[in-house]
């Protein structure tokens, strides 16, 4: 028996038996979806937040006020002490370290917005001019915070807030009130969407200045910086946790973190998320696997009469058992390549529902869910193909 006849009598043979073949075709499918689609979440879920993080800025490193601990908490607590705060003092002295590009002090908070006769409360953030390269925003009307405008009250909308309190579209100009104090608009932001749990659109921005006497402190939330390059990541992260040091009487009371090593953090986290979740998927495929070979094992039963028929005939041992193994075969990639596109269609599913999400599937998840799919399937026939193998031809014609 040639290859060609091998595989058109187990393509018929597969196809004479509809309900047993689409159950184990069904089973394997599910298995290679499951595995598309979960390694589709697990990517996708890595690359929007990877993608949130890059679109905080390059070469980003934060500066947060009190000390992070592996045991939680500032060291001086149980001694009654407290952490000393960021001032603008602290970031303007952080500006003059030779590692340090351009930076931007931070201060967040809650305030009512009125104008035209409409109220309604937005996150301010107070900041500099230095917020825009930074944060890598971008202006569709007007200009953002001029150079040394920490005590001119200007305003910068987020695009929403704009069209909600101008839906005439003038905006540049305008005067509008933010808690007690009436700013000029000199700028609205362009869209941008949710980054980093807020949303972009529906923020205003004003001088930092304004912002504390605002909010009634003197404290910082953060201090943005951004390193000259790459290289100086890390050096930047050393001299301004130094000279902090230094200016709080020799107290480590803030923390230096680094945009990349967040992002490494999360990048590790969720790829062993996404394997995890691969190799959970893949369990099913194992007990597809199982399926076939208790299927064939009784199909072996049930076509003894056509295998001793078929060794009657002069078929070896070894053409029997390629025979078994082709009708796996055809099985197995019939069922990779159904759970294949049903994969894919989920993970679009996904796409449409959530936008944000990229929830594409990566193609090591793709080639090994359908690889895992025909492995399993030509394992699973090796038994019942050597069973079928063994079978005296006259007994097997009698039936026995």
């Amino acid at each position: 028996m040639n290859l060609r006849d091998t595989l058109t009598l187990s393509c018929q043979t597969v196809v004479s038996y509809r309900t047993r073949s689409l159950l184990i075709v069904l089973a394997i499918a599910l298995g290679v979806a499951a595995v598309v689609v979960l390694t589709a979440l697990g990517e996708g879920a890595r690359r929007y937040v990877v993608g949130q993080f890059s679109s905080l800025g390059t070469n980003l490193v934060i500066v947060l006020p009190g000390r992070a601990e592996t045991s939680g908490g500032f060291p001086g607590a149980a001694l009654g002490q407290t952490p000393r705060d960021l001032t603008l003092d602290d970031a303007r002295f952080i500006s003059h370290l030779p590692q340090v590009k351009r930076y931007a002090p931070l201060n967040v908070g809650v305030a009512e917005l009125s104008a035209g006769g409409k109220l309604r409360e937005v996150t301010v953030l107070g900041s500099t001019v230095e917020l825009l390269p930074i944060r890598h925003m971008k202006l569709s009307q007007g200009s953002f915070l001029a150079p040394g405008s920490e005590r001119s009250a200007q305003i910068v909308l987020g695009s929403v807030l704009a069209h909600e309190f101008f839906p005439d579209g003038k905006v540049i100009g305008q005067r509008i009130r933010l808690g007690d104090s009436r700013f000029l608009v000199s700028g609205v932001l362009a869209v941008q969407g949710e980054s980093m749990g807020f949303n972009s659109d529906e923020i205003a921005i004003i001088p930092v200045d304004y912002a504390q006497e605002l909010f009634n402190t003197n404290t910082l939330f953060r201090i943005l910086v951004e390193a000259r390059s790459r290289n100086d990541i890390e050096p930047a992260k050393a001299a301004i946790a130094h000279a902090l040091k230094l200016r709080h009487d020799g107290e480590e009371d803030v923390t230096v973190i680094t945009q990349d090593a967040i992002l490494a953090t999360f990048d590790r986290i969720l790829r062993a998320l996404t394997l995890g979740v691969a190799g959970i998927a893949a369990i099913s495929l194992a007990v597809a696997g199982i399926l076939v070979m208790n299927v064939m094992l009784v199909a072996v039963a049930q076509r003894t009469s056509e295998i001793g028929l078929l060794k009657a005939l002069g078929a070896p041992a070894a053409d029997i058992r390629r025979l078994f193994f082709a009708e796996a075969l055809w099985l197995s990639l019939a069922g990779g390549a159904i759970g294949y596109a049903l994969g894919n269609l989920g993970a679009w599913g996904i796409r449409l529902a959530y936008p944000t999400l990229p929830a594409w599937p990566p193609v090591w998840a793709s080639v090994a869910g359908v690889a895992t799919a025909l492995i399993t399937g030509i394992l699973a026939s090796l038994l019942p193909a050597a069973r079928a193998a063994r079978l005296d031809p006259v007994l097997a014609l009698s039936g026995k």
